[in-house]
């Protein structure tokens, strides 16, 4: 039997989403423009870390003009 195994694309982003329904919303856009993409919003978090993931390549300004779109702010947050 053999497996084949997809690369995952990660890309992290800093957002200033504050409720649920905003997030949901965010979510929504990018699972519907980007094809084998799915995405998370740690609210929780002190930076609101929108995780997107994707067996393609993530183009970070295209998540990023999403979010514009949607009345979010997003920006990358750098590898440490």
């Amino acid at each position: 039997m053999s497996h084949i195994v997809q690369s995952l694309m990660i890309e992290v982003f800093k957002t200033n989403i504050v409720d649920k329904e905003k997030a949901a919303l965010l979510i929504a856009e990018i699972q519907k423009k980007f094809v084998n993409c799915s995405a998370t919003i740690d609210l929780e978090d002190c930076d609101r870390v929108l995780v997107v993931r994707s067996t393609e390549e993530i183009d970070p300004q295209k998540i990023i003009t999403v979010a514009g779109n949607v009345g979010c702010k997003a920006e990358v947050l750098p590898d440490f």
